[in-house]
C-alpha cells in the first residue's frame, strides 16, 4: 500500500505542480509582450495566451491539493509523520500554497484584466509577480529536495 500511495503522491506532484510552475513562470514575460504600447491595443493572441496561462495555474492549483493529501497518507503509512524533514516539507508546502493563492494568482488576474481592458501595465507589477512566482518555485524545489534526501532517513537513500 505504501508503494502505491508514494507512486500516486509523486505522480500527483508531477502532474499538478509541474504545470503551475511552468505556466506561472511564463506569465510575467507574456504580460510584458501583451501589454499595449503607446496608442496600440494588445495583441489578441497574446491576451489569449495570458488567459490560458492563468487558467492553467488556477486549474492545476486546485488539482494540487491531491499532492499534500497523498503525501500525508503516505507518511502515515510509512510511520514518519513526526520526522523533522516531513514537518519542514509540510510547512514549506503550506507556504508555497499560500504564496500561490495570496500573491501569484490574484496578481495574474489583475494583470490579465489590465491587458484585456487595454490599460497600461506597470513593469514593476510584472517584476513583483515574477518574484513571487520565483519564491513559489523555490519553495517547491526545496520540498522536492527534502523528499528525496530525507535527512535522518534509515533507508540509506
Amino acid at each position: 500500500m505504501t508503494k502505491l500511495l508514494l507512486s500516486l503522491h509523486v505522480l500527483a506532484a508531477i502532474i499538478a505542480i509541474g504545470p503551475v510552475t511552468v505556466a506561472a513562470s511564463m506569465f510575467p514575460p507574456a504580460v510584458r509582450r501583451a501589454a499595449p504600447g503607446e496608442g496600440d491595443g494588445p495583441d489578441r493572441r497574446e491576451v489569449t495566451t495570458l488567459a490560458l496561462l492563468h487558467r492553467i495555474c488556477r486549474v492545476y492549483a486546485r488539482m494540487g491539493i491531491a499532492v499534500p493529501l497523498l503525501g500525508l497518507a503516505t507518511a502515515l503509512a510509512m510511520g514518519v509523520l513526526g520526522d523533522g524533514w516531513l514537518i519542514a516539507s509540510i510547512t514549506l508546502t503550506a507556504v508555497a500554497a499560500g504564496t500561490l493563492l495570496a500573491f501569484v494568482l490574484p496578481r495574474q488576474d489583475e494583470l490579465l484584466g489590465q491587458v484585456s481592458e487595454r490599460r497600461p501595465v506597470d513593469r514593476r507589477s510584472t517584476v513583483q509577480l515574477a518574484m513571487f512566482t520565483g519564491v513559489f518555485n523555490l519553495l517547491w524545489a526545496t520540498v522536492t529536495v527534502l523528499m528525496i534526501v530525507r535527512p535522518g532517513s534509515t533507508t540509506g537513500a
